[in-house]
């Protein structure tokens, strides 16, 4: 009986899925200990058998399970992959021949603006954060990388606008904006650490929902006045051009280089967009959903949501800084009227219009909402803010969960049926195949049979 213990001790540690022998020899171990010993065993012994027999079927349907979850979630990031290649494809080959140097130059100010939409819907969209401050981090990218065009000049000269108002020394903060890598890097951190010093100051209050909004709009007011007034710094209400200077020995404002900076924003998209896949999946995406429902359960569990704002906030001013930067060097200029309130406003509603969390609908809405604006500008041009305006309403009130929410729940369904495909019959799920339920009937008959065991000896 003791040997039988430990035989059938081994087996089950076998058959435990924290050691990883392969299927080949466990049934060998089966057949090597358990087969000859069948027809000499007890009724109990038999009962036990059948225990590790169980355990071992429980185990291979929980492992088929697993394959085919991770078979589908395969499938399903073949299929993403296919979509994105095929779009970058279109975007970055396709559109260059066929649109126009003009209409090619606002693509890309459109593509860039859909960067800091997915900021946008990071923050909003999945933590709940309304920030209608954004702007303040899309102009610090755009002053960073305008500041490096305008030095390259040659050694001992100043951009013009200093000699305007008498300065002959360049100001200390400009200093590091002669090297490249470091205005990278200063376009990525600036708005990042701006972002989290203002959200440190405010999470820690424990401040959210309108009050946080407020004080964002607060905060790019002060920054909007304070960039206007820094004349002899920053050339205050005039901003930087960039379109007249030259990068790498190309002008700014060339259609070679209007191309070298379009290519680098479809990539840029595509990463970011990948980023905040990334983020927004897995443990810290349920994380910043769950401060988004509940944040006093997720206080109460253990966490501190004011660290996971912060950095998720953080990450949205450094997505934005980016943003500012493309924008800019296809736009040709930057001036504080990039942290205007309307402005930023402007941003929220496209990720309204595509639909929160989503990140898909960010960059829909932003492409659809500013190409309707230029088209409409165009063709009315007395007349059109007050299309734009109707068409936000009709949007927001006909589709609350905007396009790719309506998609999601209806599109998708209607289409289906305008193909002739059956919809599929919502039901419960099949509760024998779940091998919990499984294990947990067989306790049960095993205790039945226990019983009636009793009652015969009785």
């Amino acid at each position: 009986m003791t040997i039988y213990k430990q035989v059938s001790a081994i087996y089950i540690a076998i058959l435990n899925p924290k050691y990883k022998i392969i299927s080949f020899l466990t049934k060998k171990l089966q057949i090597l200990f358990f087969l000859p010993s069948v027809s000499s065993i007890s009724a109990a012994h038999s009962s036990h058998f059948s225990d590790i027999i169980a355990k071992y079927n429980n185990h291979k349907l929980l492992i088929k399970n697993m394959i085919l979850k991770l078979k589908s979630q395969h499938r399903k990031l073949l299929t993403q992959t296919g979509i994105i290649v095929v779009i970058a494809v279109i975007f970055a080959i396709i559109m260059p021949l066929a649109l126009s140097g003009f209409r090619l130059k606002l693509l890309g100010r459109f593509l860039s603006l859909t960067i800091v939409a997915l900021g946008i819907d990071l923050i909003w969209g999945y933590t709940g954060l309304l920030s209608l401050g954004h702007g303040i981090f899309f102009a610090l990218g755009g002053y960073a990388l305008a500041m490096h065009l305008k030095l390259q000049l040659p050694e001992g000269e100043l951009p013009e606008f200093f000699t305007l108002y008498g300065v002959e020394k360049l100001p200390i903060f400009w200093q590091p904006f002669h090297s490249f890598p470091l205005t990278i890097l200063a376009i990525i951190i600036i708005p990042a650490v701006t972002a989290a010093i203002l959200g440190y100051l405010v999470f820690k209050n424990r401040i959210k929902g309108v009050y946080f909004s407020i004080i964002t709009q607060a905060a790019l007011l002060v920054f909007f006045n304070f960039f206007n007034g820094q004349q002899k710094l920053i050339n205050g209400t005039n901003g930087l051009k960039t379109d007249i200077e030259k990068f790498f020995g190309i002008l700014a404002g060339s259609e070679q280089a209007q191309l070298i900076f379009y290519e680098v924003t479809i990539i840029s998209v595509i990463i970011i967009y990948l980023i905040c896949r990334w983020l927004t999946s897995g443990r810290f995406g349920r994380l910043l959903i769950a401060i988004r429902d509940d944040e006093t359960r997720v206080r109460f569990s253990g966490y501190n949501p004011t660290q996971f704002k912060v950095l998720v906030f953080a990450i949205s001013g450094a997505i934005a800084g980016i943003s500012g930067a493309l924008y800019t060097v296809q736009s040709g200029i930057v001036t504080p009227s990039y942290m205007e309130v309307a402005f930023s406003i402007e941003m929220v509603i496209w990720v309204a219009v595509g639909g929160r969390g989503t990140l898909v609908g960010a960059i829909i809405a932003t492409l659809l909402v500013n190409f309707g604006r230029t088209f409409l500008s165009e063709k009315f041009p007395e007349i059109w803010l007050f299309f734009q305006g109707v068409l936000f309403l009709l949007v927001v009130t006909i589709l609350p969960n905007g396009i790719v929410g309506w998609w999601q729940e209806y599109g998708w369904l209607k289409l289906r049926s305008l193909l002739g495909y059956s919809q599929s019959i919502m039901t419960y799920p099949n509760i024998d195949k779940n091998p919990e339920v499984q294990v947990e009937r067989e306790e049960v008959e095993k205790q039945q049979l226990g019983s009636d065991e009793v009652k015969k000896k009785w």
